[in-house]
């Protein structure tokens, strides 16, 4: 299956999305540092220094991570990952990290990405999929509440904001045949709900 895809969102706007490229470099870098300074606090690494940027694009290089970007009029507007261990238990267990651009949000630019996600998982034999998050990032917490992703456990103080102070850890687990269950039950309620009010 083709990672590639245009979507239509809520609000009429084409989006391209697509598998990150070594010469998104630029515009992965701006997509970063274009984020409010409370959005980048809580990420794990401080993806506006351009050396960051570069470390992620030779991972995927690597083989350990697949990324998929959307793009708008030639720029990136929503970033996503999913990095599976390449030997041992976790073999089968997959991680999801997903950014969409505060202009983007609440368009249901999310939920495709997280679609898109959902089709690598599948196509790498992926079974379970967790993702970790600060309680503080709300839009993507409700992201993944809403795509079925259950709370497993709090790990308090357990990490550091950019800013040094410590915070709570979430890890959220699904599995990925409930998970996509759970997406296409969403999707159908959305179309209903559309349809009723048009």
């Amino acid at each position: 299956m083709s990672a590639t895809k245009t979507v239509i969102l809520k609000d009429k706007t084409t989006v391209l999305i697509r598998p990150m490229a070594s010469d998104d470099l630029e515009g992965s870098h701006a997509f970063f540092r274009a984020l409010p300074e409370e959005e980048r606090a809580y990420l794990r690494r401080d993806v506006a220094a351009l050396d960051v940027v570069q470390q992620r694009l030779r991972e995927m290089d690597e083989g350990r991570v697949q990324r998929l970007v959307a793009v708008v009029d030639g720029s990136i507007v929503a970033d996503g990952a999913l990095e599976i261990a390449p030997y041992g238990w976790e073999r089968h267990v997959g991680e999801l990290r997903l950014i969409v651009a505060p202009h983007y949000q609440g368009k249901g630019l999310g939920m495709l990405m997280a679609q898109a996600l959902y089709d690598l998982a599948s196509g790498a034999g992926v079974e379970e999929l967790i993702v970790r998050m600060m309680p503080c990032q709300k839009a993507a917490v409700n992201i993944f509440r809403k795509l079925g992703f259950r709370q497993e456990a709090v790990l308090h103080d357990y990490v550091r904001d950019r800013h040094g102070a410590k915070q709570d850890l979430i890890v959220m687990r699904g599995g990925l045949e409930e998970l996509w269950r759970q997406f296409e039950h969403y999707v159908y309620t959305l179309d209903v709900h559309r349809l009723e009010t048009e």
